[in-house]
């Protein structure tokens, strides 16, 4: 497809939202890394041609592990896809960034280490940039609209990335913080390294759900009580996101063809011989790379 368009990665909830208040087309598609988590809407939200991917499949049946995120991200930039908007429960590790509040990232540690995380694990050395990983052009629009949620956005903020799917131990918890962590999360890697591969501008509002466990828990609450006050704030802070998002959107449609070095990532990080790149990698992999070998 050559319409330019909006990804829009995020949890169930959201997709529900997003199909109630429109109409559109349901995808399922196959990539040369498998079958992404689930159907991608394609529809116009406000004004704007949007392709909404809910990270976790129908159901949320896909653990942060087994998220298929090659597939994920070459699926959506096989409809066009050249902006991602993301979303992402998290937990807060600082005292400032209260649940329900909005988080615009702009660094990530990546803890990892059971996902595949990159495009290019033969065939084709690729190193691309990584220092700045959530697209700058992106946050700008994000911060820009940040005025129009009603609740605190806090402009900048790191995100560490866990494997999971357990929840961290109160020493990972203080280290985390002790490296400079703000967020603590499971999903934003490998997908972020994967959409700066595919040169799709890339950015990501956390939505914090409670304080991770470094600040000690309402002695006087149960655990299920706990729990429902997580899930919660968790429907509170999907809206917010949602309103996040709405605002983005609104104003992106405008500006898609704003240029990005998030869209010539991989002109300078081709390692290989060009030449000597075997043919059967050229064509599984010409949707990321084709321009750059013809």
């Amino acid at each position: 497809m050559n319409q330019a368009r909006i990804g829009i990665i995020g949890g169930t909830g959201l997709g529900d939202a997003l199909a109630a208040q429109s109409q559109g087309q349901w995808h399922t598609l196959e990539t040369p890394f498998g079958a992404p988590s689930g159907p991608i809407l394609t529809t116009t939200w406000e004004s704007a041609p949007i392709a909404f991917l809910s990270r976790h499949g129908p159901g949320h049946l896909l653990n942060p592990s087994i998220v298929p995120y090659r597939a994920n991200i070459y699926a959506l930039k096989s409809l066009g896809v050249t902006h991602i908007l993301a979303s992402g429960a998290t937990g807060s590790l600082r005292e400032e960034i209260h649940p329900c509040d909005l988080v615009i990232c702009d660094q990530v540690i990546d803890k990892t280490f059971r996902r595949p995380g990159t495009f290019f694990d033969r065939d084709v050395v690729v190193h691309v940039e990584f220092a700045e990983p959530f697209c700058p052009t992106l946050r700008a629009v994000l911060e820009s609209v940040a005025d129009q949620v009603p609740t605190t956005v806090h402009r900048r903020g790191t995100y560490v990335c866990m494997e999971g799917p357990q929840f961290s131990t109160k020493a990972e918890a203080r280290m985390h913080q002790a490296w400079g962590g703000d967020l603590i999360g499971m999903t934003c890697m490998p997908e972020a390294k994967l959409a700066r591969e595919a040169e799709i501008c890339y950015a990501l509002i956390a939505l914090p759900t409670d304080y991770d466990c470094w600040r000690p828990h309402d002695p006087t609450k149960s655990g299920k009580a706990l729990l429902g006050e997580i899930l919660g704030n968790l429907k509170q802070v999907t809206n917010h996101g949602l309103a996040l998002l709405r605002a983005a959107v609104r104003k992106l449609a405008v500006e898609l063809d704003r240029p990005c070095t998030c869209r010539q990532a991989l002109e300078m990080a081709i390692w290989s011989d060009k030449a000597k790149i075997p043919p059967e990698a050229r064509q599984r992999l010409a949707l990321l790379v084709g321009k750059y070998l013809s």
